[in-house]
């Protein structure tokens, strides 16, 4: 058994096809676990943006309208980076776009990830909460505009220090929006929903299959 799989090894092909998986998996793996940490985020910083909450001017909100606008749209790809809740801007319109965790839903739900602007703060016993608004919503009444009324946030069951009248809590804050990237969340997602992402990849190796193996084969048989 061990011979033949130094036999194996020495076989130039069977190397290629190692490291050509290989690489792109330790890829994914530093990827994946590396992120979070260089951006100081308990969960992966990126995501995409689902939702028109802080798309302007409200109502149609896709990937292709007012796609270099000073704030979010459907579609678009943001990157996130964990901070102190005290170093994050407050100062509505300047305030920063945060990304929390709607605290009457799971950690894995899909919607539980909002994406919001900050328009106001309180300390609450140390505790800092952010009341917060989708810069599309209240009607007329849009970022910049000093806002009326903010979207209300209700404590999660087993958590009621999660708000404080209708504010969020700095312990389900993730981080705030350092990167936006239009049009390319858009993308991913559809090739995820539509399973294109893996049509493609079993394309690829079913090519390097023929490329590496079938041809050469076929040219040896061929020649003699």
């Amino acid at each position: 058994m061990v011979a033949n799989l130094r036999m194996l090894w020495k076989n130039e092909t069977f190397k290629t096809v190692v490291v050509i998986g290989v690489i792109p998996l330790l890829l994914v793996t530093c990827l994946y676990f590396g992120f979070p940490r260089m951006l100081n985020t308990e969960v992966f910083p990126v995501f995409t943006v689902i939702s028109g909450s802080m798309c302007i001017p409200s109502g149609e909100c896709d990937v292709f309208s007012h796609a270099f606008e000073r704030t979010l749209h459907v579609g678009d790809l943001i990157v996130i980076q964990g901070v102190d809740a005290k170093e994050l801007k407050t100062t509505y319109p300047n305030s920063d776009i945060i990304v929390f965790n709607d605290p009457k839903l799971a950690k894995n739900d899909p919607h539980a990830n909002i994406v919001h602007r900050i328009v106001d703060v309180v300390e609450v016993n140390g505790t800092l909460y952010f009341h917060t608004k989708g810069d599309g919503n209240g009607g007329s009444n849009v970022w910049p505009q000093t806002p009326k009324s903010v979207d209300p946030w209700q404590s999660g069951t087993g958590d009621s220090l999660s708000t404080f009248e209708s504010a969020i809590s700095e312990d389900y804050v993730y981080g705030k929006v350092v990167m936006r990237i239009p049009w390319v969340g858009s993308i991913a997602q559809f090739f995820q929903q539509n399973n294109i992402i893996w049509i493609i990849l079993i394309l690829l190796a079913v090519l390097f299959m023929i490329f590496t193996f079938v041809l050469p084969l076929m040219k040896k048989k061929f020649n003699s």
